[in-house]
């Protein structure tokens, strides 16, 4: 057993590399290292394996990574057993590809991100997509035969879903509903029209933030439950050991907390539009000396009922999401912690968008009807 070592002789146009002892994992010590930096600058390069001993795939992946990148000459002929190892680590080996060697000019990284953005916004429409025409299918058959419907689990999602949400969606509507008073009253009070802030307190309420703020705490709060509770189970397994046992996640998992969200989310939503009109309703009786009758008189005579289901509407609509998008980047989540933060934090944000957008859709389409 001879320790690894080498020549190295730069000559005009190439260097002449003679590698002697054996190159395998016992035996080659720091002779990697050295060469390595040694070949630094090394253009063209001439190998002479005469004098080498016992090479192993350790030792051609020293060679190869000292030698990349340059051109080499070698007759390997009389070294089969080195031409095979050599070839094989060269394949084996993850190879940097043309473009990452070259030098990118200023911008076309920001393109590229720009372009896997797009990409990815396809690919999420796309599971999007299967993702819900799944779930329109279970819940479909679960209708044909109510018997599929799991009882107690929805039970459990309703109280935890909407009992549970009960006390912060009132009292954040309620401060939200006193800020629009203050509001309607300093402004509307340049103008001497102070007393249509009640009118203002209840078209806001009932058409707007008295679902939109429901729908934002519980893309925050339930879609990110839903996501974390299905991921833990997809991280440990239970998932795949209920398909072994034959039973559907879609019946056991997502439809329940679909169906516990849309009972839940119109009870929600009508809590918050009142806490929200209370809240206004305090501050104008303080701010304004507007008595609780007089301001709930108006709002019966001058808002009316048609902005509250204005804004009810939207109530099924914002639950499906926010039940679908936990579920469903719960269902995607992989094996590590990592991948569980990921999914619970695309939840919430995934569905705070659509909220969003699907708002301003409504927004248009019932200014348009005239409702």
């Amino acid at each position: 057993m001879a320790e690894a070592a080498y020549t190295l002789e730069r000559r005009a146009n190439d260097a002449l590399l003679a590698l002697t002892g054996d190159w395998t994992s016992a035996d080659l010590g720091r002779a990697a290292e050295r060469l390595r930096r040694d070949a630094g600058g090394v253009g063209k390069v001439k190998l002479d394996l005469s004098g080498l001993g016992r090479f192993d795939t350790t030792g051609a992946y020293a060679l190869n990574q000292a030698i990349a990148g340059r051109d080499v000459a070698a007759d390997l002929d009389s070294r089969p057993d080195v031409r095979r190892l050599l070839d094989l680590v060269a394949t084996a080996s993850p190879q940097p590809s043309k473009a990452s060697r070259r030098r990118r000019a200023p911008g076309v990284h920001v393109m590229e991100r720009a372009g896997r953005g797009v990409s990815d916004i396809g690919a999420q429409l796309r599971r999007n997509a299967v993702f819900n025409g799944r779930l329109t299918v279970t819940l479909l058959a679960s209708l044909a035969k109510p018997r599929r419907f799991r009882v107690s689990p929805i039970i459990n999602q309703m109280d935890t879903t909407g009992l549970d949400a009960l006390p912060i969606v009132a009292v954040l509507s309620f401060f939200v509903g006193a800020v629009i008073a203050f509001l309607g009253a300093s402004l509307l009070g340049q103008f001497g029209a102070q007393v249509f802030t009640v009118e203002l307190i209840g078209i806001a309420m009932l058409r707007e933030f008295g679902v939109l703020l429901t729908a934002i705490l519980l893309a925050g709060r339930s879609a990110s439950s839903y996501a974390a509770a299905i991921g833990a189970m997809k991280m440990n397994q239970e998932i795949d050991a209920m398909e072994v046992m034959g039973v559907d996640p879609f019946d056991a998992l997502v439809v329940p907390r679909f169906i516990a969200m849309q009972l839940m989310f119109p009870l929600l939503a009508f809590v918050a539009t009142a806490s929200g009109l209370f809240g206004g309703m305090m501050v104008s009786w303080t701010t304004l000396d507007l008595s609780p009758a007089f301001f709930l008189q108006r709002v019966v005579d001058n808002v009316g009922i048609n902005h509250f289901w204005a804004g009810l509407v939207k109530a099924p609509v914002f639950a499906g999401v926010i039940a679908a998008v936990g579920a469903r980047q719960g269902l995607q989540v992989g094996g590590d912690v990592e991948s569980l933060g990921a999914r619970v934090t695309s939840a919430v944000v995934q569905a705070i968008f659509a909220i969003i957008v699907i708002d301003a859709i409504f927004a248009v389409l019932l200014t348009e009807l005239g409702l």
